[in-house]
């Protein structure tokens, strides 16, 4: 059952869609979408994959959209000044606290990505895991800020948006993606809140976050929580989330960088997003192998990387099983790089975990 409300914050209304009855021991999955899209636009193939069913019977799933986002949203107020990134990542712990939910387990994409990061940086003990895909960690630099300028001045803003989400092949070779993109931004979106947004997203700060040295403070400010970076090999974002990965835990960080996969992953390959879910899932404890069918990849690549490490105590052995390590040239305080094969037959023997 889907019911939908929006629920005050101090930064104004915020569009929530609750899918499922939250439980007070295990997180709810908490959505949040990029600049141009909505929770449908971004994660409705995700979530209507067949092989989401699963987790979809552990977990209810609440979609936050930022303020005048959703399909057919009016204009903002004039008087409506719109949320900086901080902001708006400050409107969730009132979104969770709304719905009587203990903690999440973020999915963000782009901006949503970012604001998913910030929340959990300033409000840990909410956050179980985050899984964040093209997230960029970095400020606008000045030379963004020169082209983006440019861009404002010879584009529309839809091209721009499309021009953010996906890379330059996919924009060139696969018309009917984009053309479906271009007619959710133009037709269904309110074009006035939707730049609103975007600005907001493009005058973000840095994280700040560092990675933690061996030996070095104990009070590195970065995220503290499992994460599960994804991202395109042709996403225009990849040179960020491989940056972000580089600046976190590698002891709590992964890196999976999809193979021959474009700006959304969880559009172009939703079936080894979601694998990849559940394997997060299942070492975050809340899931046992008893809960789980058997993984299956149902793409036409056997092997996606996974360049981040596994070494999270709580990830258990028969999960590393399935991963074979690939660096024999790993660099110090490099993360290693791993080799998930998706079609493997060994079974994971049963977890500890919480089955929710």
């Amino acid at each position: 059952t889907l019911h939908d409300e929006y629920v005050d914050t101090q930064y104004g209304k915020v569009h929530c869609i609750m899918a499922g009855t939250p439980r007070t021991k295990c997180p709810i999955i908490l959505t949040y979408h990029d600049t141009g899209l909505n929770h449908k636009s971004c994660f409705e193939t995700l979530f209507n994959h067949e092989d989401m069913r699963e987790i979809l019977r552990h977990f209810p799933v609440c979609h936050v959209e930022a303020p005048g986002q959703h399909e057919e949203a009016k204009t903002l107020p004039a008087s409506y000044v719109y949320p900086s990134m901080d902001q708006l990542s400050e409107t969730l712990p009132t979104v969770i606290k709304h719905f009587g939910v203990r903690s999440v387990i973020g999915l963000g994409v782009g901006a949503g990505a970012y604001v998913l990061a910030k929340f959990a940086l300033n409000h840990s003990d909410m956050v179980d895991g985050l899984i964040l895909i093209n997230i960029n960690p970095n400020a606008e630099g000045l030379m963004d800020s020169v082209a983006n300028k440019l861009t404002e001045w010879t584009q529309t803003l839809p091209d721009t948006i499309i021009a953010h989400i996906f890379g330059k092949d996919e924009i060139q070779t696969n018309h009917d993606l984009i053309a479906t993109y271009r007619h959710h931004i133009t037709a269904t979106m309110n074009q006035s809140n939707v730049n609103q947004f975007y600005r907001s997203y493009h005058s973000r700060g840095a994280l700040e976050v560092e990675r933690p040295v061996p030996g070095g403070s104990i009070n590195v400010r970065t995220l503290k929580c499992s994460t599960l970076l994804v991202v395109g090999d042709h996403s225009p974002a990849v040179d960020h989330v491989v940056d972000c990965n580089s600046k976190l835990n590698p002891t709590k960080t992964t890196l999976l960088k999809m193979a021959d996969c474009g700006g959304l992953p969880q559009v172009d390959q939703p079936a080894k997003v979601i694998e990849a879910m559940k394997y997060f899932i299942q070492g975050l404890g809340y899931l046992s192998s008893a809960s789980m069918t058997r993984l299956r990849s149902r793409t036409n690549s056997s092997t996606s990387s996974f360049d981040g490490s596994r070494s999270r105590s709580h990830t258990n052995d028969s999960q590393r099983g399935r991963l074979s390590s690939t660096d024999k040239n790993k660099q110090p305080h490099d993360t290693p790089m791993e080799t998930f094969n998706g079609n493997s037959d060994n079974q994971i023997s049963k977890s500890t975990g919480v089955v929710c």
